[in-house]
């Protein structure tokens, strides 16, 4: 089974899968942090709250997920830090030679790029509550899944 570092989140390294969301540097207020993307019309927004759990507990990973019409947002309420897997993509399937794991401080937001394929969110060692914005209908549409061979995630 193959192990993949946890590295500090990387601003560059994470914009081509999704937005790292911080708070404003100057200013009450940031418009358009980052682009909601919603590809079907008359999909309505789900605004969620999700509780996840630690990385430990749900090792290995073994599938990675994408909304190839919305894109997702996860905005930290209660968490002190937490992990975002990313891969490209290569002919519609995850490029398993090049996922990456990133340790977000719960400070931080992300919002992830319609198509993007991530891992479900979890937190780094005690459970965390998130604010999550997508665009559902319950169709198979609204979340793609893709088996990868087990992977575990390193020391950070």
């Amino acid at each position: 089974m193959r192990t993949i570092p946890i590295e500090p989140v990387d601003e560059a390294a994470l914009r081509p899968f999704a937005d790292l969301l911080v708070a404003p540097d100057s200013g009450p207020r940031q418009d358009h942090a980052s682009p909601i993307e919603n590809f079907r019309v008359g999909v309505a927004a789900n605004l969620a709250l999700i509780r996840s759990e630690p990385f430990a507990g749900l090792m290995p990973l073994t599938r990675l997920e994408r909304h190839p019409h919305s894109s997702q947002a996860f905005l930290p309420l209660a968490v002190e830090a937490y992990l975002v897997v990313v891969a490209p993509d290569r002919d519609g399937r995850p490029d398993e030679s090049a996922i990456r794991a990133f340790r977000v401080p719960g400070h931080a937001g992300v919002n992830y790029r319609a198509g993007a394929w991530h891992a479900h969110l979890t937190t780094l060692s005690t459970p965390g509550t998130f604010a999550m914005l997508v665009h559902e209908d319950g169709t198979r549409e609204d979340c793609v899944f893709a088996a990868i061979g087990p992977v575990t995630l390193g020391p950070d």
